[in-house]
């Protein structure tokens, strides 16, 4: 899929069957939107732009990379708790890629 999407080629059928949607409005600079689950998947995440922000670390104000991630899910699939896991374990990959096991 990865080739036909480069070549252009993709068609609808090949962009069906899948249960979650990552959705980067990011290069279009936005912050942070509201993502529609495209049914019949199950959940979506909403990832924004990367940019610097001045942050609290420890008792000082730094400026560091941050970006705004949101999830929606289909709560008559999943209960919210696991996609504030999720949010969470992506956060800290995010945050931590030493730790990555690959």
């Amino acid at each position: 899929l990865g080739k036909k999407a480069r070549e252009g080629t993709l068609e609808p059928e090949d962009l069906t069957g899948g249960t979650f949607t990552v959705s980067n409005l990011g290069p279009f600079k936005v912050d942070l939107f509201i993502p529609v689950i495209n049914p019949p998947e199950t959940a979506i995440l909403a990832l924004g732009q990367i940019k610097k922000k001045p942050v609290v670390v420890g008792d000082e104000i730094v400026i560091r990379y941050m970006m705004m991630a949101s999830c929606a899910v289909d709560h008559r699939v999943l209960d919210g708790a696991p996609a504030g896991q999720f949010l969470a374990a992506l956060k800290d990959t995010l945050e931590n890629p030493f730790f990555l096991k690959i």
